[in-house]
């Protein structure tokens, strides 16, 4: 019976994307939350430092998800030195596994993280932060990640064809336009999926994929192979700034994206971290300060075009441990996003420091 109603939930799932109702809205935040705090039992032998280091005893936060095998797995940003300034840790990127989407096993070692490689110069001393994960069409799975120098972000890519082992391929951006891109700030690659087989899959528009991507603001990219990116431009040759902050709300401070987008009848949902303001312009219905979730739908045909903003954040944060840690002025910062037995669950980090779920029963 169980097998029957899952069967059917993966049949109708697509269409019932496509229903009147195009926000995925009505999450709740289980008991169980936090799923995941800092543990300082973790040891990694570090190949820059060249050294064992507590790699998960300062902080673990920001984790992007995945359905493999009938397995939720999520990676997670974990930082060592609870000492260091906010922005002053390394980060390594570690990965848990779970049959319930709630209790989570840990992977023992990071499964991304600075090495004595053609990256460190990118990724070191601040490490490898924020992860998205997708599945390509070819099965291949694709890490779109922060690298850190504690200069500039730098969105780069991994990919893996087992979820532990990847191979680094650099700086997204790195080519692109002759090179323009490539030592400016950038972060949180949200790539277009469609729910296919039971999973959520990178698709391809016009024979790319495509990826919303940015902090201050949402821009787009496209790319053949997932690996190596192309910004679009606007006539000046700025990037586009597809979504903006709107002036006084939740999100007027910054819209930056989180999990991997969803393609449906109804648009492009983009679901996206909006931070407000501290002082002037700030919006009244959430603290300073806090990030909250947000949603934004673009045109399926013209993924440039909004079509429509969800008006409140569906996701804020409430619990005390939201409103601790490293980031006090509360966060909800979403990042992983998979649909697993029924059940929409949503990953999230809470104010830099822990990870969090909210779940949503049923179809959307």
């Amino acid at each position: 019976m169980a097998r029957t109603f899952l069967f059917l939930t993966y049949l109708f799932l697509p269409l019932l994307l496509c229903g009147q109702d195009p926000w995925l809205t009505g999450f709740t935040k289980p008991a169980e939350n936090p799923i995941m705090q800092a543990d300082s039992s973790y040891q990694f032998f570090c190949p820059v430092l060249r050294d064992s280091v507590r790699w998960q005893r300062a902080d673990v936060f920001n984790p992007a998800a995945i359905v493999r095998n009938d397995t939720v797995f999520l990676f997670f940003r974990a930082e060592d030195n609870p000492k260091a300034h906010l922005g002053g840790r390394t980060s390594r990127i570690g990965l848990a596994w779970s049959t319930d989407g709630i209790n989570f096993q840990r992977y023992p070692q990071p499964v991304l993280y600075p090495q004595q490689d053609a990256y460190q110069k990118w990724e070191y001393p601040g490490g490898v932060e924020d992860p998205r994960v997708v599945e390509l069409e070819d099965g291949t799975y694709l890490m779109l990640y922060t690298a850190w120098n504690q200069e500039t972000a730098r969105l780069s890519s991994a990919t893996s064809i087992d979820l532990i082992h990847w191979e680094k391929h650099g700086p997204v951006f790195e080519t692109a336009h002759g090179g323009a891109f490539l030592d400016r700030w950038s972060k949180s690659g949200s790539v277009v999926t469609e729910f296919r087989d039971g999973r959520l899959i990178a698709k391809k528009l016009a024979g790319n994929y495509l990826m919303y991507w940015g902090e201050l603001f949402v821009n787009l990219a496209t790319s053949r192979d997932g690996r190596e990116w192309t910004p679009k431009l606007d006539p000046e040759k700025n990037l586009l700034e597809v979504f903006r902050p709107t002036p006084e709300d939740f999100d007027s401070h910054l819209v930056e994206p989180g999990p991997p987008a969803l393609y449906t009848d109804n648009g492009i949902l983009l679901i996206y971290n909006g931070k407000n303001l501290s002082g002037a312009g700030a919006g009244a219905s959430t603290p300073e300060g806090t990030y909250c979730g947000g949603q934004v739908r673009f045109d399926a045909q013209n993924p440039e075009k909004v079509l429509s903003r969800l008006e409140k954040p569906f996701i804020c944060p409430t619990l005390p441990h939201e409103i601790s840690g490293q980031y006090k002025a509360g966060t909800t910062f979403t990042e992983g996003l998979v649909f697993y037995k029924g059940t929409w669950f949503l990953y999230y980090g809470t104010a830099d420091s822990m990870v969090g779920v909210a779940v949503r029963a049923g179809s959307p």
